[in-house]
């Protein structure tokens, strides 16, 4: 998986977030030839587009949806911090034109976080998603007893979204520090994964699962690194990417010692940053031989 997927290609221009501290905003006003580059270098996880993802063997793509503020359109885009240069529409058909052309392969599309999204907004979202992917969304039908020993939901018959997974599906956790260290013995304790065992007669076909709520179900480790405003401070020359470097070593021992299954101290998903670095999903795909 990738974390944050879509900060490729944040807009240098774009807005801060609402959803961002009130000093953060602030300080962007009052100085933005100098914070709004270090909200941009501090912001970006990923520098791989979602089809170099795709081709990278990353299947968990990690969807934070927004709405601009005072934005009259319905045009949705990704946001962290810095909303993107590209629209959620131009990047759902861009994950369709690669799953066309790689009719085997399985994609989970966690779509979180709505910032600014009303009833009517994600409403649309959500037609739009039926309207590009038509069949290739993982049907109702589909026995998901099939994926493993749990029993999952695809959603309330009363919900008129029937088609997408919504609920009890997905915990996401992921712990804020700095050390990697930290990090490691974080997930030790915390650890509750659960593998998806996908059938082959379902291999014949591409699926996306579309995760509109997270909940208890599905397990994704986040091991990426987070920063706080007092470290950016302190770090004015610094990267969220140098950091992230300089413990990839670390986070990679922490990898290759995982083992995948069923039990709950085996590994379902992992997320990561600047996941053309070092071998990460190389390292992740290569958890499956300990099966």
């Amino acid at each position: 998986g990738s974390h944050d997927t879509m900060t490729y290609c944040l807009d240098k221009t774009s807005a801060v977030s609402d959803n961002e501290s009130k000093l953060v905003n602030l300080l962007n006003k009052c100085l933005p030839c100098i914070i709004h580059p270090i909200i941009m270098k501090w912001s970006t996880t990923q520098e791989l587009s979602v089809t170099e993802q795709l081709e990278a063997g990353v299947r968990y793509l990690d969807l934070r949806i927004a709405h601009k503020a005072n934005d009259p359109s319905m045009n949705l885009y990704f946001v962290h911090m810095l909303y993107t240069t590209v629209t959620v529409q131009d990047i759902l058909c861009e994950v369709l034109k690669w799953l066309e052309s790689h009719p085997q392969e399985v994609v989970i599309l966690a779509c979180r976080n709505f910032d600014g999204l009303t009833r009517s907004l994600h409403c649309h979202l959500v037609a739009r998603i039926k309207e590009i992917f038509r069949c290739k969304l993982c049907p109702r039908n589909v026995s998901v007893r099939s994926f493993s020993s749990l029993s999952f939901f695809l959603g309330d018959e009363t919900n008129p979204h029937t088609p997408l997974w919504r609920r009890e599906l997905l915990a996401c956790t992921t712990r804020d520090t700095l050390s990697s260290t930290v990090l490691s013995e974080f997930w030790k304790k915390k650890k509750k994964f659960f593998l998806i065992v996908l059938p082959k007669k379902y291999l014949r076909c591409h699926f996306l699962i579309f995760f509109l709520f997270v909940s208890e179900r599905f397990f994704v480790a986040g091991i990426n690194l987070t920063e706080n405003l007092a470290y950016i401070l302190a770090h004015p020359f610094g990267s969220l990417k140098k950091m992230t470097l300089q413990n990839l070593p670390y986070l990679k021992i922490w990898v290759k010692q995982q083992y995948p299954g069923p039990k709950k101290e085996c590994i379902n998903i992992i997320a990561g940053d600047f996941i053309g670095n070092n071998d990460f999903v190389k390292d992740v795909i290569e958890l499956n031989k300990k099966i």
